[in-house]
């Protein structure tokens, strides 16, 4: 029985279940224990490696499942959450579409409009949910922000500026295989990119772009590009994965300018902080600790449960794959 057929009584009653396909790094670390606390049961976790699924099921409780194709046949598993390498997630979101799942999907999601406008008409065929899991939206410093630019703080606003660098890791990673989708566009990039979307209105236009490519890892490790709405704001997104950590935005206005000081992947414990300059005054905002993650999931559960909530996630996939592939191409 669909969640939607569900009466009143029996909808209250009945968690969602939701499956993982995939145990990367970021299941484990965020996802599950968000998960755990979220409106959603943990029915099942997959893996290609049998005993990694048992190992990763073994502290949750949960089935473990080897194979992915499996936990899609798994009873109880109405949604799945893919935390795959980039160039397994059109397939596998896809798979999931086709067997009746809801889907989160890791960023980036795709690599082109064209695969977005797929899966989203897919999606809306089947009567389900697919959508892009940007959890640092979910943090309550960007709803502070909005309201802060919404009220004026700023006056009018001018220009964006994002950035999203982290220092190098181990060159066999996934981040640095172009054959799984690696590199700094799609891997650090995606973030300051969505961020400007928040701010800037309509369809952006890519004024230019630029990546820096590692030749012996074969992969962009670093770049930067500008955008801008019809109303003539822009956006200056710069990237990297050779880069000391920084994950910051700025807007800066007519009359001010605010800045959120660890915009992109503050801890679960962290406050981060706001800073509001105004011609003679700066003023620190904190705001609340708050697990990103959870609000992801509580999003994807209410979108799950709430069908006319769904065509807005399916609008922002499309438009971030669009416009992320219009930057690819600008770069050459």
């Amino acid at each position: 029985m669909d969640l939607e057929d569900l009466t009143p009584d029996q909808e209250s009653e009945r968690r969602a279940g939701i499956g993982i396909i995939g145990c990367a790094d970021i299941a484990v670390r965020r996802a599950i224990p968000a998960i755990r606390k979220s409106p959603f049961d943990l029915v099942a976790v997959a893996s290609r490696s049998p005993a990694k699924a048992e190992s990763v099921a073994a502290d949750t409780g949960c089935a473990a499942v080897e194979g992915y194709e499996a936990l899609l046949r798994a009873p109880g598993v109405d949604a799945v959450y893919v935390p795959l390498p980039n160039s397994e997630h059109a397939e596998w979101a896809r798979r999931a579409l086709e067997a009746g799942k809801h889907v989160l999907i890791e960023k980036p999601a795709v690599p082109s409009a064209g695969t977005a406008r797929m899966l989203t008409g897919l999606a809306e065929e089947r009567g389900l949910l697919i959508m892009e899991n940007f959890a640092f939206l979910r943090h309550p410093q960007h709803d502070l922000a909005q309201d802060l630019i919404a009220e004026g703080a700023i006056g009018e606003l001018r220009s964006f500026n994002g950035v999203f660098g982290i220092p190098p890791t181990d060159p066999n990673g996934i981040k640095y295989q172009a054959e799984l989708g690696g590199g700094a566009l799609w891997e650090v990039g995606c973030y300051p990119v969505r961020a400007a979307q928040e701010y800037l209105g309509g369809a952006l236009e890519v004024l230019g772009a630029s990546l820096e490519f590692d030749a012996k890892l074969g992969v962009d490790v670093s770049g930067a590009t500008l955008l801008r709405d019809g109303s003539g704001v822009t956006a200056h997104c710069s990237f990297g994965l050779s880069h000391g950590y920084r994950s910051t935005y700025d807007l800066w206005g007519s009359e001010g300018r605010l800045t959120l000081e660890w915009a992109f992947t503050p801890s679960r414990e962290a406050r981060p902080v706001l800073r509001l300059e105004q011609r003679d005054r700066e003023t620190r905002i904190v705001a609340p600790a708050s697990d990103q993650f959870l609000g992801v999931f509580s999003a994807f559960q209410a979108a799950v449960r709430d069908a006319s909530a769904r065509p807005a996630h399916h609008r922002e996939l499309v438009r971030q794959a669009d416009l992320m592939a219009r930057i690819r191409a600008h770069a050459g």
